[in-house]
């Protein structure tokens, strides 16, 4: 039987509900992680599947241990609220990963003022505030390891001119991720980013970058679930500093078949992502 690689240590995500984040949330249980979940979503959406509860409920279902806390991670009491209970139900916190985000793809001219303010709300103020609160427990986690699903910095004008809102409410999430394994590197805590080459088959690939056909050209979420287990297992004062994709992660790890991750058609690659040339 392969040795459970998370045993004992707990991990804080924002969202989770569904996509990534449910994925990375039940591959970190299946290696023996707690998993507390902060997310807005106590009822379900009839455009999206899943609610935190029901996350939650499929991380037990995996034999993990889960906490589900309904709140917003703009809301700097209700991430304080969240962190609390995260300790006083597990005993601390040794991993924060930082996926709630908003997307919105229009140009400048198109974007609405309070889609500019989500996005930077969830994204840049959402990974401060979780981060921050999460520090104290970090410094006396085991291998603590802050994981942010944000991007390279790929500063070519084709990506900084498409959607710059958007651009820098992920690329923010970076900087800050960057600046604290810079920060942190003293005290032992990993800061990473990791982002998928390729569209990832979730909801909002589904819902805004082209539906079924766009779907068609994903590769499924475990490769991101992977990609984040393969970071998080990692010595934190040996794995820091890092914005990666997650083939160069796997790779790196020995794994090179990636057929496994699906995508029938021709992958599409995610945004900024530059294909080979």
């Amino acid at each position: 039987m392969t040795e459970k690689r998370l045993v004992g240590r707990t991990l804080m995500m924002s969202g989770g509900s569904r996509g990534i984040g449910l994925a990375i949330g039940l591959a970190a249980a299946r290696e023996g992680a707690n998993i507390v979940l902060l997310a807005k979503t106590d009822v379900p959406d009839p455009r999206l599947p899943g609610t935190v509860h029901t996350a939650a409920a499929e991380i037990e279902a995996a034999g993990g241990q889960a906490l589900a806390v309904v709140g917003d991670v703009r809301d700097e009491a209700s991430v304080e609220d969240a962190v609390a209970r995260a300790v006083e139900r597990f005993g601390g916190i040794d991993i924060c990963v930082n996926n709630a985000s908003a997307i919105a793809l229009d140009g400048t001219d198109q974007l609405p003022v309070k889609r500019f303010d989500l996005m930077t709300q969830i994204q840049l103020r959402g990974t401060y505030l979780l981060t921050r609160a999460c520090l104290p427990h970090l410094r006396e986690g085991a291998h603590p390891h802050i994981l942010s699903l944000s991007p390279p910095l790929n500063l070519a004008p084709e990506w900084l001119g498409r959607h710059p809102a958007y651009t820098l409410a992920k690329y923010g999430m970076s900087l800050l991720t960057l600046g604290w394994a810079a920060e942190y590197a003293d005290a032992g805590i990993a800061a990473n980013c990791l982002w998928p080459q390729t569209l990832i088959a979730t909801a909002a690939v589904q819902n805004l970058l082209g539906g079924d056909a766009a779907m068609q050209r994903a590769r499924t979420p475990e490769i991101m679930a992977d990609a984040a287990i393969a970071v998080l297992t990692r010595p934190a004062r040996e794995y820091t500093g890092h914005a990666v994709l997650d083939v160069d992660v796997l790779a790196e790890a020995g794994v090179t078949d990636l057929s496994a991750y699906g995508g029938t058609g021709d992958l599409e690659y995610d945004i900024f992502v530059d294909p080979p040339r």
